[in-house]
């Protein structure tokens, strides 16, 4: 018997989809969330380009996001950076198993975070079913990264990115195109700097530019101002993120 088994298209179509539309990346969320469930240690409010947390500082505190974004990532020794996760409004970060950060944090925007200590976190109900919801969120996020990392090509990586730019389309829950009438187009910002994209992606600068480049060329992206890029038809650049 075969072990690599073949679907029917009817299976096929019954298959679930590969990642959640509700999931965006943290800097296309909402501009905030709802004000802290217990009192904090610190408020921050920081700028752009700001480090929060270095990679091996002490991990004493846990942080929450209010408002903005931020990213995280891991250095390796020869100066190659892997951009780890894109939190937005409603993420945490500062966890670790031991009492080191095993990550740098860095805003990507403009933030207001809460600081609570170690013991606060862990002796809080309301902070430990935070901590509980957007872990489980944060693991699927980091799944579908896995995914992206290991086996999608470098269009399908940068599809990817730009449609988790796009609020509520692709994967379950889609809101499909506004109206059959008009264009389905979306004006999305992009806040990292291509490099900072080759980073998330892991691949090279060049290849992201190439990839940019193809993906122009095809009709799927207009670009207007430096940071922000027009999909000129969602559902059609949702096809070439190889997971449907």
């Amino acid at each position: 018997m075969s072990l690599d088994p073949r679907f029917s298209d009817e299976m096929r179509d019954r298959l679930p989809p590969k990642h959640d539309a509700r999931w965006t990346l943290g800097i296309s969320r909402r501009e905030s969330m709802d004000e802290p469930v217990e009192k904090a240690t610190r408020h921050l409010d920081l700028a752009a380009r700001e480090c929060v947390l270095d990679e091996g500082d002490e991990a004493r505190s846990l942080y929450v996001i209010l408002e903005g974004a931020v990213m995280l990532s891991k250095l390796l020794p020869d100066g190659r950076r892997q951009i780890i996760e894109l939190l937005g409004p409603g993420d945490i970060f500062g966890l670790s198993t031991n009492r080191l950060s095993d990550v740098t944090a860095e805003t990507v925007l403009p933030a207001r975070i809460v600081v609570y200590d170690r013991h606060t976190a862990e002796s809080s109900a309301a902070l430990q079913r935070l901590v509980s919801e957007r872990m489980k969120a944060q693991i699927c996020a980091l799944h579908d990264h896995a995914v992206l990392l290991g086996r999608k090509t470098a269009v399908e990586r940068v599809a990817t990115f730009l449609m988790r730019l796009v609020p509520n389309r692709g994967g379950a829950g889609c809101a499909g195109p506004l109206s059959e009438r008009r264009p389905d187009q979306a004006n999305v910002r992009v806040p990292l700097t291509r490099q900072e994209i080759a980073d998330y992606l892991g691949l090279t600068l060049e290849t992201v530019s190439r990839a940019f480049s193809q993906l122009k060329r095809e009709g799927f992206l207009v670009y207007g101002r430096h940071d922000e890029v027009t999909i000129a038809n969602v559902c059609r650049l949702c096809k070439c993120t190889g997971s449907h």
